[in-house]
């Protein structure tokens, strides 16, 4: 038999998925953060989640 192929397992998959509304101005604050920053949206809220680990108590 030949070994498996395909990608290998994630160390930490993303199995839970959000969906938000958000207005035009936090959209294009997002946008612009994105442009800057060359990432994805979805990578730009799981930073700005990750800073929000300091605020809870």
């Amino acid at each position: 038999m030949s070994p498996r192929t395909g990608r290998p397992k994630s160390t930490n998959p993303k199995s839970e998925r959000i969906t938000v509304r958000i207005d035009g101005e936090t959209s294009n604050t997002l946008k612009a953060y994105c442009k800057q920053e060359q990432v994805e949206k979805a990578e730009a809220v799981r930073r700005g989640i990750n800073k929000l680990k300091s605020d809870i108590k």
